[in-house]
């Protein structure tokens, strides 16, 4: 999954990008309200992580102009401001959620989780698409009993195409959604971790599970009246 950070203070900023790619995430930073809109008309994200206090632009107003284009993005508004009236008003202008700030680490990871989950209507931490199971909150994955042990971009990969069942997602569109945009979508690195991760399948599974649609992209099927 791919979020936008913004925020202004820097050390903050760090700390919370560098936390989130721990977790898998794939993560941009914008340190202003200009170039948080700017990353966001260039670049397809899962959810926007909006601090309102802003350079140039306030982040309200950023906040509305996403808004005016893109009605379902997630946004997380993580903010100072913690008058009520404040949160009352960021929600009223299209945040899915309001975190005031200071704030424990371990509750912003749970609002991103469930944040994220309501794209796909899920309502627990587990998902299971042909015979694999993935935790979200824990990132691990089991085929049956056995866990099978993934790095953090092969585990993002899997969550992405399970999180797409029975759609051909191309590479382009994971490499959008698994790496930042500083990714270089030309190199083998893409290429490396999808055959890593599907040779790891395979030693567990006797079916295959990730299927390559020639010259489109790459399938997990639920269903296999699908194709």
């Amino acid at each position: 999954m791919k979020l936008l950070l913004v925020e202004d203070e820097i050390q903050l900023q760090g700390i919370l990008a560098k936390g989130l790619k721990k977790c898998g995430y794939a993560v941009d930073t914008a340190g202003d309200g200009e170039e948080a809109l700017e990353l966001f008309e260039v670049n397809e994200y899962d959810l926007i992580i909006l601090d309102l206090s802003l350079p140039k632009i306030d982040g309200l107003e950023v906040l509305k102009n996403i808004r005016k284009s893109n009605h379902t993005i997630k946004i997380l508004i993580l903010s100072a401001r913690s008058d009520t009236e404040d949160r009352i008003t960021g929600l009223d202008r299209g945040a899915n959620d309001y975190l005031v700030k200071p704030f424990d680490y371990d509750e912003l990871k749970a609002r991103i989780r469930c944040l994220l989950r309501q794209q796909v209507v899920m309502q627990e931490t587990e998902l299971t698409v042909a015979g694999i199971t993935i935790n979200l909150a824990r990132y691990t994955v089991k085929i049956g009993d056995e866990v099978l042990p993934l790095t953090k971009k092969e585990f993002s990969i899997l969550e992405y195409l399970m999180l797409n069942k029975n759609k051909v997602i191309s590479a382009e569109q994971i490499i959008e959604h698994v790496w930042d945009s500083e990714a270089d979508l030309f190199s083998q690195s893409f290429k490396f971790h999808i055959s890593s991760l599907k040779k790891k399948i395979a030693e567990k599974y006797p079916e295959e599970v990730i299927r390559n649609v020639r010259g489109q992209g790459y399938i997990i099927i639920e269903d296999k009246a699908v194709i």
